[in-house]
């Protein structure tokens, strides 16, 4: 199958599973209306605007007005999770009145009441629904500080210890903006790096509405002794991936893509691109050992690589210490279940024979800025070589 045609399959699937998940929750909305059907029209066309709004952005964005693409933004990206808890808590009340179908178990109120129960547990699911978002969202700007020693073989290298802070899926957007960004580079900044390594993810938007919204100069007022480095992750490939690198490079952080980069003396950093490049492209990202080929293992080496499967193969190619994000461990429970099953290490850190592994949750979010069930972290690692 051709590149266009499996991305013709992979947006058509999408938007069949998107339509159907909300069809079901506008059905369910629209039946708990039964005692007030003059409030349906009007329901109708709320939730097909707020349902749409962000595929509108998207897909419209050189036509809005700013202000219009911005608001669209905010809304559709709370919807995600609004729709999310939605069919959860439907699914579970839909399993009550199958139950009941043979039980008949509901109170007599509820039987002689059937339509203003209804419409009670929508605005009882509403409120129920809206409490955890709103604390997930504060969540998201309680931006943690998680510290770890590491040992690793100094092999030849001159150095003795190396402060490193690492970060990932930033997702700068109009919802992630400069005043996100400002906060998250003070945080960077007072933790005295030596050198400062993204996981990728850096954007999550175009670099016309970055450049619009004024986002990326907080990136010039990062303070590191070796600089600051990134890998590519699957956000800069979906959103042009050369017109994000030359953005990201703009600010000063050197992308690292198959590649080995050499602090001379010091250590090896080696970045790779994102898994994404096989579906944007018609290139395939190197293999870790043609990346390392060239390279004389006398030094540590430390890879970023923006996701965190086969993670064996850093093991087998002699890695010291591997850096990845893309999980957000979830981000929003029970979704963090599934990453658990999905990748061998969601969020944390790892270590197999004489390798390392940190997985983050991530800086920023993806979609909704919410998180409920994990935290917004900036990783602290002070890694010792020792003889």
């Amino acid at each position: 199958m051709s590149k266009t045609k499996a991305m013709i399959t992979f947006f058509l699937i999408f938007f069949f599973v998107y339509a159907s998940i909300n069809f079901y929750v506008f059905l369910r909305g629209w039946q708990s209306l039964s005692s007030i059907p003059a409030v349906k029209p009007y329901y109708l066309v709320l939730f097909i605007l707020i349902s749409l709004s962000y595929l509108i952005a998207k897909f419209f964005v050189s036509a809005l007005p700013p202000f219009i693409y911005d608001v669209l933004m905010w809304i559709g990206s709370f919807w995600f999770v609004f729709m999310f808890y939605f069919v959860l808590a439907i699914l579970f009340l839909d399993i009550l009145r199958l139950i009941n179908s043979y039980t008949n178990f509901y109170p007599e109120f509820i039987r002689n009441n059937y339509d203003a129960a209804k419409l009670i547990t929508a605005i009882v699911v509403i409120v129920l629904v809206s409490i955890p978002i709103f604390i997930g969202h504060l969540n998201t700007k309680n931006i943690k500080v998680n510290t770890f020693d590491l040992l690793i073989p100094k092999k030849e290298s001159s150095l003795t210890d190396l402060n490193v802070v690492f970060l990932s899926d930033l997702h700068l957007s109009v919802i992630n903006d400069e005043s996100f960004l400002e906060k998250v580079v003070d945080k960077v900044n007072a933790l005295q790096p030596d050198i400062v390594l993204f996981g990728g993810d850096i954007v999550d938007d175009k670099v016309k509405i970055l450049d619009r919204k004024k986002i990326g100069e907080s990136f010039r007022k990062i303070k590191s002794k070796y600089g600051a480095f990134t890998c590519t992750g699957n956000h800069e490939y979906i959103n042009e991936v050369q017109s994000s690198v030359n953005w990201i490079k703009r600010f000063g952080i050197e992308v690292v893509r198959d590649e080995v980069v050499e602090l001379t003396g010091k250590f090896h950093l080696v970045g790779r691109e994102d898994r994404s490049i096989n579906q944007f492209t018609d290139r395939r990202r190197k293999t870790l050992n043609d990346i390392l080929s060239r390279t004389e293992k006398k030094l540590p080496i430390v890879l970023l690589d923006h996701q965190p499967l086969n993670l064996e193969e850093a093991q087998q190619n002699g890695i010291d210490l591997q850096l990845s994000g893309h999980t957000h461990h979830g981000q929003i429970f029970p979704a963090n279940l599934i990453t658990k099953m999905v990748y061998e290490l969601s969020w944390g850190y790892l270590k197999k024979i004489n390798t390392h592994y940190y997985v983050t949750s991530g800086a920023g979010t993806w979609g909704p800025p919410v998180r409920i069930g994990s935290t917004t972290e900036i990783v602290n690692i002070k890694i010792k070589f020792s003889n």
